[in-house]
């Protein structure tokens, strides 16, 4: 083989660039159609001014929010009980909610009527001792508790609460603010994607699990004539060390479920002792199991025993009064979900939780897809009908809606906001307010137009140009409780 010298790639490189500079030189911007494909190669302009990327100026946002309780928070529980549950379980800490908002709430008078009602409710929850709920639905962007874990601390250390709210059956994302294990056998069924349930009966967290398939009983010996074998199946829930201080205690267990139509007894065990056991009630209707502690249990293992499983829908963990806020991640959906779910059940569990505000963080999945300016009014128009359902669902209940961040399109090289994203959150900022809701500008928070290349930059969000980062998520999240409580300012006359 012939040996190559320094001056052989030193006139191959030469002579690929003679090649290729007419083509550079003659190539049109739009490219060149060859056989119905169009062919695009490297202009003159192209090589002679090289397009450089354009981030959005941000410095002002980040030097404007007060990020100290950012850092993360000690070990040991705020509220420890060491003589029973005397009800006593999630007296506010107080502090300052003076705050300064980057991006204010948008809403028509009605919607600003319903956020004060909702602020009624919010300040008057510990002085009733009186347990209210915020469920924060989201895509992606808040699964694993991110935003949701960040904005349930302040809430709770502000006006009273603990514990992470509502989580699912078996959670399949990684989360800081609980400990869960399950038995192989529970399968997860979800209305968002994946394996559903025929009988739509999910429940608030819009999913649910199962050890067994679902069957349907003409009578009640149509059991036996199925031949099936009694299951054990077990779902372990308790804190977790990594959880910020309210999520990490609470002293009240709930478990949700429904469709149970055959003999089913629950065992719950802790460190490995019996502490409750039962048969669950066969009616198939919505039912609670509900165990109250004298202060934070260890990790508490519910068996199921049975031939026919119930849909367990999730459980609750909480203090004894004060705002649960309850992170539901759904990754891939669009927020239009609500027209596959049981309205009966989602009303029950809804009305059980004493629901006060419904946050909807939607828009990112739909992004990508929109071809015209008539596939974003469509969408918007979907979820317009999405938020009156959940007030329907919810009455008196206010919602919040978050829309997508900004989001980038890798282009030539070069990334910038999706053409259509401005005009979707132009859209959703309508549709909201039209429902009597509040909206927050998340693209505007970030900075507007190619502010994401500049979050990635901070190392604020991820590569992928689309999701926070752990600090990106705080700093979201910062933004999003300032403007809450700007208003509640406001709406208390300070």
């Amino acid at each position: 083989m012939k040996e190559l010298k320094p001056y052989h790639v030193l006139f191959f490189v030469l002579g690929v660039m003679l090649v290729l500079s007419p083509v550079v030189y003659f190539m049109p911007e739009e490219g060149v159609n060859i056989g119905g494909a169009t062919i695009n190669f490297m202009t003159k302009d192209d090589f002679l001014h090289p397009k450089k990327q354009e981030n959005a100026d941000v410095d002002d946002i980040f030097s404007s929010i007060d990020t100290s309780m950012n850092a993360t928070t000690p070990p040991k529980p705020l509220i420890k009980h060491q003589n029973g549950s005397n009800g006593n379980m999630g007296a506010p800490g107080g502090g300052s909610y003076e705050v300064e908002s980057v991006v204010d709430l948008l809403m028509s008078d009605a919607g600003k009527e319903n956020l004060y009602r909702f602020f009624e409710s919010l300040s008057g929850a510990a002085s009733r001792q009186e347990r209210i709920s915020i469920l924060h639905y989201g895509d992606s962007q808040i699964e694993g508790d991110r935003i949701t874990g960040f904005v349930r601390e302040r809430i709770q250390n502000q006006f009273g609460g603990n514990g992470p709210g509502m989580i699912p059956a078996t959670n399949v994302y990684d989360t800081y603010a609980f400990n869960q294990s399950y038995s192989e056998n529970f399968k997860r069924y979800t209305c968002f994607g994946g394996a559903r349930l025929s009988n739509s009966k999910y429940g608030a967290m819009a999913s649910a699990s199962r050890f067994t398939p679902e069957y349907k009983l003409e009578t009640e010996n149509t059991i036996d004539s199925l031949e099936l074998t009694e299951q054990t199946a077990w779902i372990e829930v308790g804190p977790s060390n990594r959880a910020r201080s309210r999520a990490r205690s609470f002293n009240n267990v709930k478990m949700h479920y429904n469709s149970c139509i055959a003999p089913t007894m629950l065992r719950v065990y802790q460190d490995g002792n019996i502490i409750h056991e039962d048969s669950l009630i066969m009616d198939g209707g919505q039912h609670t199991v509900h165990l109250s502690f004298p202060s934070t249990p260890s990790k508490l293992k519910f068996e199921f025993k049975g031939k026919i499983s119930p849909n367990v829908c999730a459980f609750s963990l909480e203090g004894d009064y004060g705002v649960q806020v309850s992170n539901i991640g759904m990754r891939g959906s669009s927020g239009t979900i609500w027209g596959a779910m049981n309205h009966g059940v989602l009303a029950t569990m809804y009305r059980e939780a004493n629901t006060k505000l419904v946050i909807m963080q939607f828009g990112g999945n739909s992004v990508p897809s929109f071809k015209d300016s008539t596939s974003v009014r469509n969408f918007a128009s979907y979820f317009k009908s999405q938020i009156n359902m959940v007030k329907r669902l919810n009455p008196g209940a206010m919602v919040i809606v978050i829309g997508p961040s900004d989001m980038s399109k890798l282009d030539e090289g070069i990334y910038n906001t999706y053409p259509l994203l401005p005009y979707c959150v132009d859209r959703m900022i309508a549709a909201t307010k039209e429902s009597g809701g509040a909206y927050w500008n998340l693209y505007a928070g970030m900075g507007g137009y190619n502010s994401m290349p500049a979050w990635v930059e901070k190392g604020m969000a991820g590569s992928d140009y689309i999701h926070f980062s752990g600090a990106g998520s705080k700093f979201a999240a910062q933004m999003f409780y300032n403007a809450i409580m700007v208003e509640y300012n406001t709406w208390k006359g300070n």
